[in-house]
């Protein structure tokens, strides 16, 4: 070899004796110094028992807990090690014949194999646990008991925001982001329970028990010393108002809608009803699944939610928007008046109104308060007409522009999942649904809510946020704040979204003109002692495709407010379906939310309007014949009137 090549021949020879060194140092220190593994691996009768984490408490605006978490236990199998066990005892203990437990055992193996634990039977009854205590040495090793806590709800209310928890699937386990998991696992599935199951969920740990010839727990190994603690979710801290949400459910009961609270100075939401609901309580438990899959098939929906994913045509609840796009633009003045004679022809169809009243029209406080179809319509069409877009179809899309600042046709982000972002039309889909030849005319009907728009109660809701605050809102949220917690994940729910260039002034004039609503206009039964309330009533055509033919059903009711009017403190939307003139039915269920909430109580002068709105039904009857919801839901579901009244009222 040349002299040139030895001292790169040592170098090399000097690397490979230092890698060589150090593995044999890193064995020496593994198998004669530290002692952890040589233990674990010497101790045969150690028995691994997971320990999970306390889930994290979930708290309304007042410190109430709207849950608690409660303690059930699985049976969970390993089928490799399962050996001579008396499986007919155990079938009698579980109740199930010896297929199914063959079923069981042969599901397990294909869920997770052999050597891995799987659920045998999940969440047992305090009944079958306590048999199956005494006599659990009996069914090992291959069988163990293993503690979950699960979910209850004190107020049985709130299904569709506080979401349910259940085991991780086989799919789930099978994508990177479900990691962390294993099978077993428990997680949110739905509402918050689902968006907030990193903060929710804790860190499991781990305990080594030290097992006897009849493979009993006999205590920790080593004293603990490799056991490792469980660390406890961290615990939320709604807005939701919970006295606010079981009042809204209880008027909505035997109706069809939503209802969507919030208070405009901070973007909390204090209320949301999805109508028909559930009980929680039935999502929880060994009878989980089987409550799921009636749910899932009922005639009515209640696992819909209506206040995110409903998406109706808003009807005149939408005018005041119309009105603030008018005003912005200058192509009207609050004086402006029109000369309505009980319907619009002007483009050659006609559109009636409701009130026909001399005046109606005679300037923007009074078309808002009676609620003039013809002098909205007017409205859309001076806008997107307006010489300075230079045609119509620029001044469309600046409409659709206003329209998506007002938070409409997107999702505004709200945190529970399934949010829908309802619809606006805007100059692309004009240009697709009347091949690019089309005015004013072709889609006037948006002026008053009908037509190519539709939108979800939240939006409405968040709508009267902007206009109770003068022009910004904050995105809709529940959390408010999580405990022990530093990260940045509530940044977004505290930046304020401001709607540019509208000033205080127009939205005054729009405000002045709801408050007429209330006052002396079509909103008068929304009226609260003291309280200066703004609103609007809204009337939504609904039509329906029957037997393959375009129907007219039963409008919906919409109602939208704000109250006080000055320093305003919950923004609402109320949507009834099917139920006809939204200042008869939509209005009243938001009046009485507003005066809960502002007065912390209901005036015993309003007792028989809360009875009536009690009362009052609006699901079809061969819907609700088919439903089986009454009979699924608890006693607190299935109070009656007068005990719900004897709640609000006491003597």
């Amino acid at each position: 070899m040349s002299v040139y090549n030895q001292p790169r021949q040592r170098v090399v020879q000097l690397i490979i004796l230092g890698m060589v060194i150090l593995v044999v140092a890193r064995l020496f220190f593994l198998q004669v110094i530290e002692k952890k593994y040589s233990k674990l691996a010497d101790a045969n009768a150690v028995l691994r028992k997971v320990v999970y984490p306390s889930r994290g408490m979930i708290y309304d605006r007042k410190g109430q807990s709207v849950l608690r978490n409660d303690v059930m236990y699985d049976l969970v199998v390993t089928p490799g090690s399962v050996k001579n066990i008396d499986t007919g005892y155990l079938c009698r203990i579980l109740d199930i014949d010896r297929e199914e437990f063959r079923k069981r055992m042969v599901a397990a193996i294909i869920r997770n194999g052999r050597v891995r634990t799987s659920v045998f039977a999940a969440l047992l009854p305090p009944e079958t646990f306590g048999r199956l205590q005494e006599s659990m040495y009996l069914f090992q090793p291959g069988f163990e008991l293993v503690q979950r806590q699960i979910r209850s709800y004190p107020y049985a209310a709130a299904a569709n925001i506080l979401g349910y928890i259940g085991e991780v699937s086989p799919q789930m386990l099978a994508k990177q982001a479900y990691s962390a998991y294993q099978m077993g696992d428990y997680l949110g599935m739905t509402g918050l329970e689902k968006t907030y199951e990193n903060v929710l969920m804790g860190t499991r740990g781990i305990q080594y028990l030290v097992k006897d010839n009849l493979n009993r727990p006999q205590g920790a190994y080593e004293k603990g010393e490799f056991d490792t603690a469980a660390v406890a979710g961290k615990n939320l801290r709604l807005s939701l108002d919970i006295d606010l949400q079981v009042l809204g459910e209880r008027l909505m009961r035997n109706k069809i809608g939503s209802v969507v609270a919030i208070d405009p100075q901070t973007g909390g939401i204090l209320a949301m009803v999805s109508s028909p609901t559930f009980d929680p309580n039935l999502l929880t438990g060994s009878y989980r699944t089987r409550n799921f899959s009636k749910l899932f098939t009922d005639t009515t929906k209640p696992l819909f939610n209506r206040a995110i994913q409903g998406t109706y045509p808003p009807g005149s609840s939408m005018k005041p928007l119309m009105a603030l796009v008018a005003l912005d633009e200058g192509v009207i003045t609050p004086n402006y008046g029109y000369a309505c004679h009980g319907a619009y022809t002007t483009c050659g169809r006609t559109i009636g109104c409701e009130h026909a009243e001399a005046g109606h029209a005679a300037n923007l406080r009074l078309a808002i308060s009676h609620s003039c179809n013809s002098y909205f319509v007017n409205l859309y069409r001076l806008a997107v007409d307006a010489r300075k877009w230079g045609s119509v179809k620029k001044g469309h899309q600046k409409w659709f522009e206003y329209m998506s600042a007002f938070g409409l046709g997107h999702r505004l982000g709200v945190d529970v999942p399934g949010e829908y972002a309802g619809y606006a039309i805007d100059t692309v889909g004009m240009n697709k649904r009347y091949n690019g030849l089309w005015n004013s005319c072709s889609e006037l009907y948006v002026g008053m809510g009908q037509g190519a728009v539709a939108v979800t109660p939240l939006q409405m809701a968040n709508a009267m946020c902007i206009i109770a605050n003068k022009g910004y809102y904050y995105l809709p949220h529940f959390v408010q704040h999580i405990d022990n917690d530093q990260s940045s994940l509530l940044a977004k729910y505290k930046e304020r979204h401001t709607v540019a260039h509208v000033s205080d002034t127009v939205y005054s004039s729009v405000i002045y003109g709801m408050e007429d609503v209330v006052e002396h206009g079509t909103g008068r039964i929304a009226q609260i002692e003291n309280v200066v309330v703004c609103g609007k009533t809204g009337t939504a055509q609904n039509n329906a495709i029957v037997n393959g033919e375009l129907k007219k059903m039963k409008n919906h009711a919409f109602f939208v407010a704000f109250a006080p009017r000055d320093n305003p403190k919950i923004a609402i939307a109320v949507i009834v379906e099917n139920s006809g003139f939204g200042g008869t039915y939509a209005a009243p269920i938001a009046s009485l939310m507003m005066e809960k909430y502002l007065k912390d109580t209901i005036s015993v002068k309003r007792k028989p309007l809360m009875k009536t709105m009690l009362d009052y039904n609006t699901i079809d009857p061969i819907v609700r014949v088919k439903s089986k919801l009454d009979s699924l839901n608890g006693a607190t579901a299935k109070m009656t009137t007068d005990e719900i009244l004897n709640v609000y009222f006491r003597k």
